[in-house]
């Protein structure tokens, strides 16, 4: 059965990696079906106003990071040149970069399952920003689990950000710079999200 989030990918033609590996794989659901959702979406062919594509891309962000409407109003209410910053240290997508998990959805629910601390204490917020000289680690207990099974063998090819630090052997990784010192491209235009919010 398909989730509403993978319809929602599809109709929003964009991969936000829901199902981590699968995304990347031939049963990723928006290779085998690219067309919008429904009986006829093959067939469906509209252009799309200016304000339909800045609630596109507020969508984007929406499902990427399991935003609520006032998550985003809150977000989108401080300095534009924060934004960038904001997402990019929150303690779930921080988790993901690191390498400990395949999808910052993933991150999400390992965060918010306990498997995730900072400093050495659990925090179960995904939103909780990461400042420099914060070390997040996998929890001892959790590292046994399933969930976290090979993830050394797979932390050795991992792609770090220059702002992060890891150690594969103990399952840490260290914020030791701001991310504004590196881009990350993430898959929706923040820019047009901006002018949704200022009209």
């Amino acid at each position: 059965m398909r989730s509403v989030k993978e319809k929602k990918e599809r109709s929003l033609g964009v991969k936000l990696f829901l199902k981590a590996d699968r995304c990347n794989s031939p049963k990723c659901v928006s290779v085998r079906r690219p067309q919008r959702p429904g009986q006829h979406g093959a067939k469906r062919q509209r252009n799309i106003s200016d304000f339909g594509k800045q609630l596109q891309e507020k969508q984007k962000i929406q499902i990427y990071f399991g935003l609520s409407n006032h998550q985003m109003e809150r977000l989108f209410g401080g300095p534009r040149e924060k934004i960038e910053t904001s997402l990019r240290q929150r303690l779930d997508f921080v988790t993901h970069l690191l390498g400990f998990a395949k999808s910052p959805r993933i991150a999400r629910q390992m965060v918010s399952h306990g498997h995730i601390l900072v400093n050495g204490r659990k925090v179960t917020i995904g939103s909780f920003h990461v400042a420099k000289g914060d070390v997040i680690e996998i929890r001892p207990e959790s590292r046994d689990s399933k969930l976290f099974e090979g993830i050394r063998e797979r932390l050795k090819d991992a792609d770090i950000p220059k702002w992060l630090k890891l150690d594969v052997e103990n399952l840490k990784g260290e914020c030791v710079a701001s991310s504004d010192t590196e881009e990350y491209q993430f898959p929706f235009n923040i820019n047009l999200v901006g002018q949704f919010y200022s009209r």
